[in-house]
């Protein structure tokens, strides 16, 4: 225990380590949350449409307050929402009409109505309402009938069959991914779920190659940098000796993880919190993608992306501990280590559907918005929907590389 403290304070003193640590803080956490909320996605739209305001945690007050009449999502509310917008628009182009510009006020109710996430709705469960001609004029809210806006929950299954068709997930893949979608409760608790969709689609689920990077510049130099201090003969007469001190530095890369990954979730949900709140926790995540099977609300499919990205950055670390030991020039183990991520991330839409799948499986590789889709993997016979891979063999890819980071880094000890 008194090596490991040794090694974990070596490592925390070193500047590359603390710029690293502030680096991506600010990144993540002030850039990637806190300017999002406040201005960069959230902010109001300026009056000439030309970029946003930065006043996020008074606008994102108001789009929770729109919605908060709608309760639940049913019929009866979805064609209240479809009726409240369309007026919305009428009366915006009577304003402008008669005053030659819009209210700011009925403006930022417009804005401030959702429309993105109910347009998609319709257009995934009512595609036969969509007039073509007028796709690329205004949205399909602003025309379509509110009365034959019916039988939501009976669309929304259907939509899903023609999707598993139109993939080719057929048969058994078909059944099972079935399986787990009826686990999903309806109907639908509905409110404001822009936010949520941001902080699932984006924010948390874009954590992990951000941290890749950061962990790879600190712990490729925790072995290899030992040659580049030129310590192994002291190592080796020390009373330790190196196989303890390999255990110590093993140690200190996991941990150091673990508190890179803290920091930036830690800030994160401190500022979702304050700019969200906990509103809107148990909508289902098909608020926002209404195909997806997950049997899943907001709060629980947040923590399954943090629970993916923290167990990502541990097997990451043990991935990057292999190389930094197996090599004597920190450059290079630095270099391998940011290929295991950004490689497989370059090449994914280029290569076989089946070969993408497995990298995936890559620690930080994969990404934990997979819980919106239907991909599978078919192992031994049986179909295993991928967030249940995705979370746990990273990991264990990354505990596997210890041992061998071990005897690697005990063969060059003994040249």
């Amino acid at each position: 225990m008194e090596l490991f403290r040794l090694e974990h304070k070596k490592l925390w003193r070193k500047n590359t380590t603390r710029i690293c640590v502030l680096l991506c803080f600010v990144y993540c956490v002030v850039f990637g949350s806190f300017l999002m909320y406040q201005w960069g996605t959230f902010g109001s739209r300026k009056d000439n449409m030309d970029g946003r305001n930065f006043d996020g945690y008074e606008n994102i007050r108001k789009c929770q307050a729109y919605f908060s009449k709608y309760g639940e999502l049913t019929d009866e509310t979805l064609q209240e929402w479809v009726r409240d917008y369309q007026c919305l628009t009428a009366a915006l182009k009577k304003e402008k009409e008669t005053q030659g510009s819009e209210n700011r006020e009925t403006l930022q109710t417009y804005q401030n109505a959702g429309w993105e996430t109910v347009n998609s709705m319709l257009r995934t469960l009512y595609p036969e309402l969509e007039q073509e001609e007028m796709r690329y004029v205004m949205i399909m809210s602003c025309y379509v009938d509110p009365d034959k806006l019916t039988g939501l929950y009976e669309r929304r299954e259907k939509a899903l069959h023609t999707f598993l068709d139109v993939s080719g997930q057929t048969g058994g893949e078909r059944e099972y991914l079935l399986q787990i979608n009826e686990k999903v409760q309806e109907p639908f608790s509905w409110k404001w779920v822009e936010g949520w969709s941001n902080v699932l689609g984006n924010l948390v689920s874009g954590l992990g190659i951000v941290i890749a990077l950061f962990l790879a510049i600190v712990l490729s130099g925790l072995f290899a940098g030992e040659w580049h201090d030129n310590t192994s003969p002291l190592i080796l007469t020390a009373k330790n000796g190196w196989r303890k001190l390999a255990v110590a530095k093993i140690l200190t890369g996991l941990s150091f993880a673990l508190e890179l990954f803290a920091v930036v979730a830690v800030g994160t949900v401190v500022l979702q919190l304050v700019y969200l709140g906990t509103e809107g926790w148990d909508m289902p995540v098909q608020t926002i993608k209404m195909i997806a099977i997950a049997p899943m609300n907001m709060l629980q499919a947040e923590i399954y992306e943090f629970a993916f990205t923290m167990l990502g950055a541990v097997g990451f670390a043990g991935v990057v501990m292999l190389f930094s030991a197996c090599c004597k020039n920190h450059v290079l183990a630095l270099l391998l280590s940011l290929a295991v991520v950004f490689v497989p991330t370059a090449i994914h839409n280029n290569v076989p559907v089946r070969l993408a799948k497995a990298l995936d499986l890559l620690p930080l590789v994969g990404s934990g918005a997979d819980i919106f889709r239907t991909n599978t993997f078919h192992l031994f016979g049986h179909y295993i929907w991928s967030p249940y891979l995705l979370i746990w063999v990273p990991v264990l890819l990354g505990i596997l590389s210890l041992p061998p980071a071990v005897r690697g880094w005990a063969r060059r000890m003994r040249v």
